[in-house]
This record gives structure tokens, C-alpha cells and sequence, in this order.
């Protein structure tokens, strides 16, 4: 069994890479689309096939990250010659990302020049949906279409989710990658103790050990591949360049999503109303998540009373952080026959 599993792994490798090499030239286009606050701009991604001149709502996608990290160091990250971006637009999908205020290349709030404590949590969850608000706007303006799938990651997910109980019909469909629930495990998310400062600093080390908790010691060593864990840090804490210039170096994450954690989902209060999510939702993990485990995800799916077609995946041998991990694969088939499956494809 072990030496069939093997084979069967390189096979998948290969046509991976063969359906890499023929697929199309990809167009990609940066902006900055002004949220609706003044002076806050927020950074946005755009990859489409070269030729693609037509838009539809089921083939255009926006992902959001979550708490700690900005979007493009993972869902645009070139991992073995692919991000999971390319994989999507390489199937004939208009596909963006954003950046949140506070994250990545988007404007960071004047509040995080100061010291941490110096002022209250920043990019609180309402801050943070407004701000996917105006790229969704901008977004269908700019395609001339009523409405878009939504990819969203961890916090992302809870953000999605809003955003589609208080805009269903600019909505096509929703992906939740990890989604966030009431818990009744401690967040790894921590901020240190007394008040909730303005942000937080996260070291790499810290990182690699979020990602690695609850990994069983003989499976560490194979779930990243080589390298992969260095292109992603190296990439994310270059978007915070007066991070890096502390000693150690760190990246600064805004703290609005650790106090709306322990106001909501901490304290046994939902943050949205999951009845009110009207198109067809797939949640989707992997069952080694310590961020957002697998009860949050099967305690939300029942509650998904009026999401016609809603689907639930959990995948194999996985962290939270499976976009980034050996089995990223699984991952990625998994939400593409969902939105491939509105596309008529």
C-alpha cells in the first residue's frame, strides 16, 4: 500500500506539472481601490488568462486572508512553479485578492507608528467588511457584472460570511478555507497579557510554531516541503519593512480580530447569523487545524439553514495552513469543482 501511494503521488505530480505547462498565459494587474474611509487605500490583485475578454459572475473569484498575514504570501505564492491563484485563473477565472487596511501593501492606520499600547485594537471586523466592500464594488463596476464568488481564509472567513448576510445578491458563491466558529479551545491568536494593544508583533519562529501546533512529531518533518516555509516568511515579513527593521525582525498585525474574538466567538456569541447566508456555501479544512479545528466548521454547517447545495470537506494530513503544505492539492480540487460546478464546467 505504502509503495502504490507513492506511485500514485508521482503520477498526480506529474500531470500537476504537465497541466502547469499548457496552461495559459496569465495577465496580472496591481491597484489601489480607495475604501470608503479617506486616505485608506486598499491594495488589490488581479490575475486572469491573457485572452480572457469576457466576465461572468461565476467565473470571476475574491479572497480574502485572515488575522496575521497578508494576502498575496500565500494564495499568490509561487510554490513548485504555481500559486493557488494561478491554479484558479488558469482555468478561465477572473481572480483577485485584497490586502486589509493595517495588512500586506495596503494602507497601515497612522495609529501603527505609535507604540502598540500607545492605542486601541485597530481594524475591527466592520472596519475590515467595509473594506472588502468597496473592492466588491469596485470590482463589478469595473466587469460590469451583478455579482462574484468569495474566497475567504480563517478570519477571512467570518469577514466573507458577513459580507454575504448583508449583500447576498452581489454574492455568487461562498468558500469558507477554515472557517472560524464559536470555540471552546484558546485561540492561538494571542496578543500577551492586560489590555488588547493597537497591534501585534509576530516573530518567524513564533510563526513556524503556530503553524506546526498539534502536528504529530514523526509527520513534521514531510508536511512542508523544502523551502516552502522560508518563501513564505521571506515574502510576508518583507511587506512590513519597518517591522524588519526591529531587532529581531517582526511583522506587525493590527488587533481589532483578537478583541472581536474574545467579544464573540470567545465568548460564545456568534458573530453573524448563518441563516442568513443564501448561496450555495462550501465550507472547507483539514483535520490536523488547531487554528479554527474541525468542530468549528461542523457546529457552523448545520446552521446553514437557508445555503442551498452547501457542502462540507475536511481534508487529510493538514494544518490550518494546508494552502502552503505537501497536500495543498487536496485543497485546491476541492474548492475548484465547487465554483466549477455554477461555471457549467
Amino acid at each position: 500500500m505504502r509503495f502504490s501511494a507513492v506511485i500514485l503521488m508521482t503520477i498526480s505530480s506529474i500531470f500537476a506539472s504537465a497541466a502547469l505547462a499548457q496552461s495559459p498565459k496569465l495577465a496580472v494587474e496591481e491597484m489601489m481601490v480607495p475604501s470608503s474611509d479617506a486616505g485608506i487605500e486598499i491594495y488589490v490583485r488581479n490575475k486572469r488568462p491573457a485572452d480572457m475578454t469576457s466576465f461572468r459572475p461565476e467565473r470571476t473569484v475574491l479572497y480574502v486572508h485572515g488575522a496575521t498575514y497578508p494576502a498575496s504570501t500565500a494564495f499568490d505564492l509561487q510554490l513548485d512553479g504555481m500559486s493557488w491563484m494561478d491554479y484558479i485563473a488558469s482555468r478561465g477565472y477572473d481572480v483577485y485578492l485584497l490586502d486589509l487596511r493595517g495588512y500586506g501593501k495596503s494602507t497601515r492606520p497612522k495609529e501603527m507608528s505609535d507604540k502598540p499600547e500607545a492605542n486601541a485594537p485597530l481594524v475591527r471586523g466592520e472596519t475590515a467588511v467595509k473594506d472588502i466592500s468597496s473592492v466588491v464594488d469596485f470590482i463589478l463596476k469595473r466587469r460590469n457584472i451583478s455579482k462574484l464568488n468569495l474566497l475567504g481564509w480563517s478570519w477571512g472567513t467570518t469577514l466573507m460570511a458577513t459580507y454575504t448576510t448583508q449583500n447576498a445578491a452581489k454574492v455568487e458563491r461562498l468558500v469558507l478555507y477554515a472557517p472560524a466558529w464559536i470555540r471552546n479551545t484558546p485561540s492561538l491568536v494571542q496578543s500577551g497579557s492586560g489590555p488588547i494593544p493597537a497591534y501585534r508583533m509576530v516573530r518567524r519562529d513564533q510563526a513556524l510554531g503556530r503553524w506546526l501546533t498539534g502536528v504529530a512529531d514523526d509527520k513534521k518533518a514531510s508536511l512542508i516541503p523544502a523551502g516552502w516555509f522560508d518563501a513564505w516568511a521571506d515574502a510576508t515579513w518583507a511587506t512590513d519593512p519597518d517591522g524588519g527593521k526591529m531587532d529581531p525582525p517582526v511583522l506587525r498585525a493590527p488587533n481589532g480580530v483578537v478583541i472581536d474574538g474574545a467579544e464573540f466567538f470567545g465568548a460564545g456569541k456568534a458573530y453573524y447569523d448563518p441563516s442568513k447566508i443564501t448561496v450555495p456555501t462550501l465550507l472547507v479544512l483539514a483535520e490536523w487545524d488547531k487554528d479554527t479545528p474541525p468542530y468549528m466548521a461542523q457546529t457552523l454547517f448545520p446552521l446553514l439553514t437557508n445555503s442551498p447545495g452547501k457542502r462540507f470537506v475536511q481534508l487529510a494530513e493538514g494544518t490550518h495552513s494546508i494552502i502552503m503544505e505537501k497536500n495543498r492539492l487536496q485543497l485546491f480540487k476541492a474548492v475548484q469543482a465547487f465554483f466549477d460546478e455554477a461555471a457549467g464546467l
